[in-house]
């Protein structure tokens, strides 16, 4: 029953691929949007002052400790706000006014549910498309699962977005725009009807 009414809920709000290729262009690769948060690794260079380049681990309160200026809040941050912040704090200090802030790596959930093997959370360092987060879940349950209407469940501007796509077509190889999934997305596998 709740299987159900979950159904008709997100069969209101349906979209094709039509959003997803406006998604890829905007997303190319997910590093320049993305907004760090705790565990990411930070290569931090001063190309005047080499001897303060520094790698960090965000900590779980969020900050990174750093040379001549301590704590710096650095998760909610993306990579250019935090390299902004580093040139205003180092300014004093340093005689070239440049910082550069890089992503080592990226560590962030997202959740799949419903028609895999292994249902539950998923965590990738890289870029991942749903494709790759259904199959890091197990892949899918062919006996029910209906490859045709997997939805993306996203969370953006206290708005929920849903996209609909169809991965039959990613497994036949007759689409190559893969669809990139951003840090809390939900994917849903739903269950093909059967009259039998």
């Amino acid at each position: 029953m709740l299987l159900l009414a979950i159904f008709a809920f997100a069969g209101c709000q349906t979209s094709q691929l039509d959003k997803p290729s406006k998604q890829i262009a905007s997303d190319k690769v997910h590093s320049e949007m993305i907004t760090l948060r705790e565990g990411d690794v930070l290569k931090i260079s001063f190309p005047g002052s080499a001897n303060l380049d520094t790698t960090q681990q965000i900590r779980r309160d969020g900050k990174i400790t750093l040379p001549l200026v301590g704590e710096v809040q650095a998760a909610g941050e993306t990579p250019n706000e935090l390299q902004q912040n580093l040139i205003i704090l180092y300014a004093p200090q340093i005689s070239s006014k440049e910082v550069i802030v890089a992503v080592e790596s990226s560590a962030f959930p997202v959740y799949v549910t419903g028609c895999v093997i292994r249902p539950g959370k998923v965590s990738s360092d890289k870029p991942i498309t749903t494709l790759e987060a259904v199959m890091e879940a197990g892949g899918f349950d062919y006996t029910k699962a209906n490859l045709k209407a997997v939805r993306v469940i996203r969370r953006e501007n206290g708005a929920s977005e849903s996209y609909t796509l169809n991965l039959k077509l990613v497994m036949q190889g007759k689409d190559n725009k893969p669809f990139y999934l951003k840090p809390d997305d939900i994917v849903y596998v739903p269950e093909r009807f059967s009259w039998f």
